[in-house]
């Protein structure tokens, strides 16, 4: 068996701590392990690193080496543009029929990067017994017994049982997009109704077949190969897996996944994963709460104080603010879709932004200056660049750094500064062994993170 995880969704829906720029799959959010990290680990109980691939945005692919340093062996793809998960999965079914062993007989898993499954040891054996029904010809989704009449979820109907001897397992009779609270009622009365996860396992061939008589556009392109495919992936329709094949195939069964999975689509979902005090809160931060009962409140770096709030969510981030009712979180995406059409850089961008190097901050902007607080890793470096229109002044706050200015290479340390003029080339390197951390005072005409110009770069960026 192989697995899939898709590493590239955009996370706006738990906004503003997720966003564009970073979003929840590389959160830390219930412990001190991303959720990337979490399903990597959870798939590493059953399969080794090599069976791994990943695929995510280009603008994300640092990010999961961070978050998988330590992992040697898996395979890391970046589709050209996001296209929804059919063409993704496609994507990365073209690369393992190139590049992976037994391509023709292997099962492949399909998994997304940012749910919360538990326990893990019960989902791999689910998992790794449901490869009887894979190949027996069927595509498979996993289905969440479900526990209340959630209506943001879609649904799948289990038709007629298939006579497996080690697994319990249905054909697929309906899927149903998100009901209304009634219906949603009415599947959880009636029974045989399961969520639907958005994890699959097929045999390669299988959907192959199936692609080809569901999706001839996208099937036409796989065709070509993995290098042909990639310079044409524009042409890839946007559409999901379960739009694209699962809902159009006769080839679909389910097999029912009686764990704890949470995908964390929302606040309200994030709510109920996390442990609540006396009062029912979640908090997180410098809270002070009188009178407050069933709400989570999530700080930064303010004081936060509550009275008499029952039932709220207050998430606070540097830059922004979402207060909303729990029942109301689903309306975020929406929110999140009118800052972007007022021309909020708060819908898209965290005041941090994290790089293959390290990350900064901004602390501070105006007309003609920007104030940022620069932390370079150990043993990491900046581009050997240039700016055309902002001269850059460091100071130096903690550690050691090897910087180069023009022809000349310095040491700088804590208190040390260095002014580096516009039109000039640059570097700022960490050869120490605990992070470096520098302030930045930038003065120009112009400040955009695009006024760089690039000579060498040892993580291979052309840009940004």
């Amino acid at each position: 068996m192989k697995a899939i995880i898709l590493a590239g969704g955009s996370g706006t829906r738990l906004w503003p701590l997720s966003r564009e720029d970073y979003p929840k799959q590389f959160l830390k959010l219930n412990g001190d392990k991303s959720l990337l990290r979490q399903t990597v680990e959870r798939l590493l109980t059953f399969l080794r690193p090599e069976d791994l691939i990943v695929i995510t945005r280009k603008d994300y692919k640092f990010h999961v080496r961070s978050h998988l340093a330590d992992l040697e062996g898996y395979h890391l793809l970046c589709e050209p543009m996001g296209k929804n998960t059919a063409p993704a999965i496609a994507f990365a079914l073209a690369f393992a029929k190139e590049n992976l062993p037994d391509f023709d007989r292997e099962n492949f898993l399909i998994c997304p990067s940012d749910h919360v499954i538990e326990p893990a040891e019960e989902f791999a054996q689910v998992v790794q017994g449901a490869e009887e029904v894979a190949r027996s010809g069927y595509l498979v989704t996993f289905g969440i017994k479900p526990t209340r009449p959630e209506t943001g979820y879609g649904y799948i109907k289990q038709g007629e049982p298939l006579e497996l001897e080690n697994i319990e397992a249905f054909r697929v009779a309906q899927f149903t997009e998100k009901p209304d609270q009634k219906t949603a009622e009415a599947y959880l009365s009636s029974g045989g109704f399961y969520w639907n996860a958005g994890i699959f396992l097929f045999p390669a061939l299988v959907f192959e077949q199936e692609l080809e008589k569901h999706a001839p556009e996208i099937f036409s392109l796989y065709q070509r190969g993995y290098a042909e495919l990639e310079k044409a992936f524009s042409k890839m329709p946007n559409i999901s897996i379960d739009y694209a094949l699962m809902e159009k195939s006769s080839r679909a069964a389910v097999v029912p996944l009686s764990v704890y999975w949470n995908d964390i689509g929302s606040w309200d979902a994030l709510f109920d994963i996390l442990e609540k005090d006396k009062d029912g809160n979640v908090k997180e931060g410098r809270i002070v709460a009188i009178d407050t009962r069933n709400s989570l409140i999530f700080g930064n770096k303010r004081l936060i104080a509550t009275i008499g709030l029952e039932g709220h969510l207050v998430i606070e981030t540097p830059d922004a603010l979402l207060l909303v009712k729990r029942g109301q979180t689903q309306k975020v995406s929406q929110l999140v879709k009118q800052l972007k059409a007022l021309g909020y850089p708060e819908a898209t961008e965290h005041v941090t932004t994290y790089r293959p190097w390290g990350s900064y901050t901004v602390l501070e902007e105006g007309p003609r200056y920007k104030i940022k607080r620069i932390v370079v890793n150990p043993g990491e470096r900046l581009s050997l660049q240039m700016h055309y229109h902002r001269s850059e002044h460091w100071v130096v706050v903690r550690g050691t750094a090897k910087v180069q200015i023009g022809e000349e290479e310095m040491f700088l340390h804590e208190n040390e500064s260095v002014f580096v003029p516009k039109s000039t080339k640059h570097r700022l390197e960490n050869p120490g062994k605990i992070p470096l951390e520098i302030i930045e005072v930038q003065n120009g005409e112009y400040l955009g993170e695009d006024d760089i110009v690039r000579f060498e770069d040892v993580y291979g960026r052309e840009e940004g």
